[in-house]
């Protein structure tokens, strides 16, 4: 590709594909829950915090909306702030009321489902209190006691507050009263490789594999979901899905936020900790992971497992030419003027945490032998893009060259995640008229084209697999590890090197990241610039 050119998928016309696909007499919700789910108790420990009632109990009435839910269902909120019941359904009423969707006429039955306890994070007998009364509303609403602890809380606190919801007994299964009990933990799963085997150690000091369900929501969203449906249920993309006919991949995951209210939590993590040991990851393993031979969990994350295998080991000592990292300075976003890194609150004022990074990975496998993997992810960049690049190589002789020369601009597919949830295929064609003359053009499929049905973002995706016991679309401890592994050394080596502050590229936010001050073809540019 020539960088001095524009993008040119975004510079065509398209050629927009359009399915109508016939009237099966399906209804909508048809795809909203598959499997039985069985009446459980959903117990969110650290529930006065944000995300309890920014993401998790709107995305719990939403479900309820769309009958994606399990009849009894409870809610227990779990906290050190004393609220009691009304006041905590008071305070997630304001959560959900925020999104224009909510039906504010169907709170009120739902909220009869919605109970707080005060507890205390690190304290046994407190977890035991907690442990009669959900006895006692297991008994009273016929929940049968299944519940799932999901650990509303720092990652500091995981360890601890396992340790005593299975002291308190709550862990046990189908003894004394109790039916199945699963915990969920967000990521980050440990801050390297140790911390990272040492959680996992605790979690299971209590609970057992299949009851642990690590949790990265980029996995439930539906456009991430879609790879693995686009490419294995689809005969003519998997032929050409390999070294042969792709020249790179670049996975990109950009935010135009900054680090906002998560600046004590930045500071110890930066972007290769906050985003390439999970979400980057994950992307990389499902655009280029072998088929399963089932698609059920352990199936598919077998083969993920294999492409963290499969990474070859990064050059550290040459690392300058394998990652760039940077972070980010003051700027304007949306015509407004945003502060750097170094002047956000809470932030060390000569911090060197990068914001910003782009690493070239290779797999050592005989499908992608020689094939580089860019993967970018950064804050305050000029726009919020998450997207899966697979570049085509050049056609191997150009018999148009005695007219429009050497050059002919490869095929690219682009997988769209957000904003635009679409698929996009840009492939060259000739002009009309009487002049041979070669365009780009595009064809697009939006995702959400030709379906009625509710839509479900990543948290309700993901409570929904909690609920049925369906771990597919979260960790397991050897992918973690592997991670860890791979990601470990270039940490400490970034780090600790003489030249860390050197490393660090500073750009303004706003823009397309280091040094490049264009808008949209900067990613483009980028990657250009590290391949060559």
């Amino acid at each position: 590709m020539d960088v001095g050119d524009k993008n040119p998928i975004r510079e065509v016309q398209p050629a927009v594909v359009k399915s109508e696909a016939p009237d099966l007499g399906i209804p909508p919700e048809a795809c909203l829950i598959e499997g039985h789910a069985e009446p459980c108790t959903v117990v969110i420990v650290g529930a006065s915090g944000d995300l309890t009632q920014r993401k998790l109990v709107p995305a719990l009435f939403n479900l309820y909306l769309n009958a994606g839910l399990p009849q009894p269902f409870l809610i227990v909120g779990c906290g050190r702030t004393e609220l009691g019941d009304r006041g905590f359904r008071d305070k997630m009423k304001k959560g959900v009321s925020a999104a224009p969707q909510r039906l504010d006429s169907k709170w009120g039955e739902f909220a009869k489902s919605l109970f707080y306890r005060s507890i205390d994070y690190g304290d046994l007998p407190s977890f035991s209190a907690l442990a009669g009364y959900l006895k006692e509303k297991d008994e009273e609403h016929g929940t049968g006691g299944n519940r799932i602890f999901y650990l509303a809380v720092p990652p500091s606190l995981y360890k601890d507050v396992a340790h005593v919801i299975g002291r308190s007994g709550l862990a046990v299964e189908n003894e004394n009263g109790n039916g199945w009990s699963r915990i969920v933990v967000e990521k980050p799963f440990g801050r390297d490789l140790g911390t990272a085997i040492d959680l996992d150690r605790s979690l299971h000091d209590h609970f057992e594999e299949h009851q642990i369900f690590r949790m990265d929501h980029y996995l439930a969203k539906e456009t991430v979901q879609n790879i693995l449906m686009f490419r294995f249920a689809n005969a003519i993309f998997e032929p050409i899905w390999n070294r042969r006919y792709i020249d790179h991949v670049a996975i990109t995951a950009a935010e135009t936020l900054g680090v906002e209210h998560r600046a004590g939590y930045y500071e110890q993590a930066g972007v290769l900790r906050d985003m390439f040991q999970n979400h980057m990851m994950q992307l990389l393993a499902l655009t280029a992971m072998e088929p399963p031979s089932l698609f059920e969990a352990d199936r598919v994350r077998d083969e993920k497992v294999k492409v963290y295998r499969a990474l070859r080991p990064f050059p550290v000592e040459k690392i300058q030419e394998y990652l760039e990292v940077g972070q980010y300075g003051p700027g304007t976003i949306n015509e407004k003027a945003v502060k750097g890194y170094r002047d956000e609150p809470g932030v060390n004022g000569d911090s060197l945490v990068p914001t910003f990074a782009m690493m070239k990975v290779f797999l050592d496998n005989w499908r992608w032998q020689g094939v580089p993997f860019y993967l970018c992810s950064g804050k305050r960049l000029a726009r919020k893009l998450t997207e899966i690049a697979i570049q085509f190589k050049q056609v191997p002789h150009s018999m148009f060259r005695q007219t429009l020369g050497e050059h002919i601009t490869a095929n690219r597919l682009s997988i769209g995640i957000y904003p635009d949830e679409k698929i996009i295929l840009t492939f060259q064609t000739k002009n009309p008229g009487a002049r041979l003359c070669l365009r780009s053009v595009t064809m697009d499929f939006e995702y959400n084209q030709n379906y009625k049905g509710p839509i479900l973002d990543s948290y309700e995706k993901a409570l929904i697999d909690c609920i049925l016991g369906d771990q597919m679309l979260f960790w397991r401890q050897d992918g973690v590890e592997l991670c860890w592994a791979f990601l470990t050394p270039i940490l400490e080596e970034c780090e600790t090197c003489r030249e860390r502050q050197a490393m660090l590229l500073p750009y303004a936010a706003g823009s397309c990241g280091p040094g490049l001050p264009g808008k949209g073809e900067g990613f483009d540019r980028l990657m250009e610039s590290m391949r060559s």
